[in-house]
């Protein structure tokens, strides 16, 4: 950590310079962690973390489908759902 002496040193010296002018505390109360910034937004829909164990036929076959294939077998059970759900609310 600098000394008092240089930390005045160097405010002063940023404070000539007028390319790099110090941050106003307005300023610096309106930053964001760069964290919060990368990613994805986090979805509404938040999938849940599971362990779940397949045939390696079915893994194989998702996986040569390419990236995104865990969606793809999630978006076939969800149709397998929906389709029990419906099914089920006809013979009601």
């Amino acid at each position: 950590m600098p000394t008092v002496e240089e930390d005045r040193a160097i405010t002063a010296a940023a404070k000539s310079d007028p390319d790099a002018q110090p941050l106003t505390r307005k300023q610096l109360e309106a930053m964001v962690p760069i964290r919060a910034l990368r990613g994805r937004p986090p979805s509404p829909n938040r999938k849940q973390l599971v362990s779940i164990r397949y045939s390696p036929e079915v893994l194989a076959w998702f996986r040569a489908t390419g990236p995104g294939w865990q969606a793809r077998l999630d978006r076939v059970l969800k149709d397998y759902v929906n389709r029990r759900v419906k099914r089920a609310a006809n013979q009601a």
